[in-house]
């Protein structure tokens, strides 16, 4: 296993860095994230990812806390990202919603916050505010340009240290940066053997903003899958290379992003899970791994947010 400090970093245009592996907390069962990041953190991941919007934020909180008072980190030593979710676009609202994060989180800064998504749903309590058909959310006219300005704030505030984007597409990246003062960092996208965007990546490249990879095993366990769909972990070619290595699928997965450049967070709350993602830096992929791996491309999307579909800044019906 290695040890945090021999974890490659990835750096951002503005010079500071960010662990290229981490935990990923989307969907993780409620009551079990505390022990998965306590877990994490003993194992040697220094990268915890979260979002205001998994409901889940106090119990990371919680996890981090626990280590810190136990004297295994200082809270410099540990990258925690968060999220500004899509009803607190307006930019009125963004400071108090990074409020919430960190009180949440029981930290006084974030090392990343980005805005999760392009789209700007209904300001109020409700995370998903639906309409009439029970389906589609109710969108708000805030934009995300705007947004961007205030996150900026954070910055200037020393609330956050470093700001980007997720789930934007080569265009609305370029919106922000159009009128950025501080570049976007990062920008936080699906990706894996069956769903590469490769022109999306190539972009985030050319601009030096650093791409981190979210189910980069898929979400075999998203609550919306269904009998029949296909199984990335069950790829014959995938596991053919996992099998010549001595190691498992998903570790190859995770050594695949990391060897394109990427920041990987893998979630699980299951220890041995947890351990195994993180033994990813004892093996290296070869040039025809990579080719076969990209080879896989089925433009397979996992989270296509179905509920914002017809909003003007929906990323994937204007995609890259």
């Amino acid at each position: 296993m290695a040890p945090p400090s021999s974890v490659p970093h990835a750096f951002f245009d503005n010079a500071n860095s960010i662990p290229m592996i981490g935990l990923g907390t989307w969907g993780s069962p409620s009551g079990q994230v505390t022990q998965a990041v306590k877990d994490a953190i003993d194992i040697g991941y220094r990268h915890i990812d979260c979002a205001h919007v998994y409901e889940n934020e106090h119990e990371v909180g919680d996890g981090i806390a626990a280590k810190i008072k136990e004297g295994v980190i200082k809270r410099e030593d540990i990258f925690v990202t968060s999220k500004l979710w899509n009803t607190f676009h307006r930019p009125e609202l963004v400071e108090g919603a990074l409020r919430t994060t960190l009180k949440n989180l029981q930290l006084d800064y974030l090392d990343l916050y980005l805005i999760h998504w392009p789209v700007a749903y209904k300001e109020g309590d409700g995370l998903f505010p639906l309409g009439p058909d029970g389906k589609t959310f109710i969108f708000s006219d805030a934009d995300y340009v705007d947004t961007w300005k205030a996150m900026e704030k954070l910055v200037d505030a020393g609330l956050v240290k470093n700001i980007g984007l997720s789930n934007f597409n080569s265009k609305q990246i370029r919106r922000v940066l159009d009128v950025a003062r501080i570049k976007p960092a990062t920008n936080q996208i699906e990706n894996h053997p069956y769903l590469q965007q490769s022109k999306l990546t190539a972009f985030c490249a050319d601009n030096n903003i650093i791409v981190t990879a979210y189910s980069p095993l898929a979400s075999p366990a998203r609550p919306w899958v269904k009998e029949g769909d296909v199984v990335l972990l069950e790829d014959k070619k995938l596991k053919a290379i996992a099998e010549k290595h001595g190691k498992e699928p998903a570790q190859v997965l995770i050594r695949y992003q990391i060897q394109l450049g990427h920041v990987v967070i893998p979630k699980s709350v299951t220890k041995s899970r947890i351990a195994s993602n993180f033994d990813v830096f004892s093996f290296e992929l070869d040039a025809d791994d990579m080719k076969q791996l990209a080879a896989l491309e089925r433009n397979e999307r996992i989270c296509p947010e179905f509920g914002a579909y017809g909003h003007p800044h929906h990323p994937f019906e204007n995609d890259e």
